[in-house]
């Protein structure tokens, strides 16, 4: 895209803040940006936090977001059951889209992680169990980085959800065409 894509903006806003939106009217407490320039995202008015596991792909995303909600050690485990964690190219995302995973998690407890599908799951949509972060770990240690391939191995529930929802910005023509 020529820049960084979090801040390109639909219908005026940045489709990071977008995304951003959607998390807090699902109900999450903490939304936040993950990965990126700090300096550069101070516009989004989110905390950003840096990549734990810079250039390990997308699974790497995902573990570094999970390690941050890890609670240290010798204290109280108090931090969120699941992490949910969703591109920022995801302008069309509502939080009523992202209220129908979150209740579905609520439901499934033994799911590890709760991933939206279409006609194929969307992984960068996704509610990630903490307590499934160590079978996460596995995963990339044995240096899988594909978010599909990690979700296979684990306990996963898929939440359908409509195409338009998730559709992604990857290049300038899908901006062009979007809605």
């Amino acid at each position: 895209m020529g820049r960084t894509k979090a801040l390109i903006e639909v219908d005026g806003v940045a489709m990071a803040a977008r995304v951003a939106m959607a998390l807090r009217d699902a109900g999450c407490v903490s939304v936040l940006a993950y990965g990126g320039d700090p300096g550069e995202l101070a516009s989004l008015g989110i905390p950003v936090r840096p990549d734990r596991h810079p250039g390990s792909g997308p699974l790497g995303g995902v573990l570094g977001a999970l390690e941050l909600f890890a609670p240290e050690p010798d204290q109280p485990d108090d931090g969120p059951d699941g992490v949910f964690v969703v591109a920022c190219d995801l302008p069309a995302l509502k939080g009523s889209d992202l209220a129908r995973m979150v209740d579905a998690a609520r439901r499934h407890p033994a799911a590890n992680v709760i991933v939206a599908r279409t006609s194929a799951i969307e992984p960068a949509c996704a509610i990630w169990r903490r307590s499934a972060i160590e079978r996460i770990r596995d995963c990339f240690d044995e240096g899988e980085r594909a978010l599909h391939v990690a979700i296979g191995r684990l306990d996963s529930l898929e939440v359908e959800l409509d195409p338009a929802a998730l559709r992604n910005i990857n290049t300038p023509e899908d901006l062009g065409r979007y809605p």
